[in-house]
């Protein structure tokens, strides 16, 4: 392995910076974006059981908030509850907007290994074909062979890491964009719900109230 990286190279060393980083995102965004943490079942019915209970306080909107990124959606909801639909929808929306952002962390950045380390592997390709036209101008065709094999290796060699690099990384990037697309959809799904759970029933109640004084 030192001997690839060394028949590469100065460039395999930002190559190689980059493929650590990535696989240091990877790694992270496998852990923070499991569904189980982002989008916990049955969190609206769990709302709804509180507010048909009455037991729907501030303790209970904080201790939502602080256990997902949808209990936060849903507290920003919540927090609007005593209010009209449109209110209560606005202070989602908001905090859909924070939440979408923070999943989509480190996207930007393995967005960019992706798009950078072909270039840095052609980069060590340029390189390499510098040398090797260097020693043809200086000793001629039939100059040393060992010098000439050395810079077309390491042409080849950083075209070879960068592609390895960018393949796999934004292979991940366009995999955890879905996936961060897919839980904002879900998430939407689930504050509108809680919407029409709350205000729905409190509008089908006021109605019925006043079908019943008539």
């Amino acid at each position: 392995m030192l001997e690839f990286v060394s028949a590469g190279g100065w460039m395999m060393l930002p190559i190689l910076l980059c493929s650590v980083v990535a696989m240091a995102i990877v790694v992270e965004r496998f852990w923070s974006l499991q569904r189980r943490r982002i989008t916990p079942d049955n969190l609206v019915a769990q709302v709804w059981q509180w507010a048909h209970a009455e037991v729907l306080d501030d303790k209970r909107v904080q201790g939502l908030r602080a256990g997902s990124p949808l209990g936060r959606v849903l507290a920003a909801g919540l927090a609007n509850r005593h209010h009209d639909r449109v209110v209560m929808k606005e202070g989602i929306e908001e905090a859909g907007r924070h939440v979408a952002h923070e999943l989509g962390r480190y996207l930007n950045t393995l967005g960019t290994i992706a798009s950078i380390t072909p270039l840095l592997g052609l980069l060590g390709t340029v390189v390499g074909m510098i040398k090797v036209f260097t020693v043809i101008t200086v000793q001629g065709v039939g100059g040393d062979a060992s010098v000439l094999a050395g810079g077309i290796s390491e042409a080849l060699i950083t075209t070879a890491a960068g592609l390895s690099v960018a393949i796999p990384t934004l292979m991940f990037y366009r995999y955890f964009s879905g996936r961060v697309e897919d839980f904002v959809v879900v998430m939407e799904q689930e504050a509108l719900k809680l919407v029409e759970v709350l205000h729905g029933e409190r509008e089908t109640a006021a109605a019925d109230g006043v079908e019943g004084a008539a």
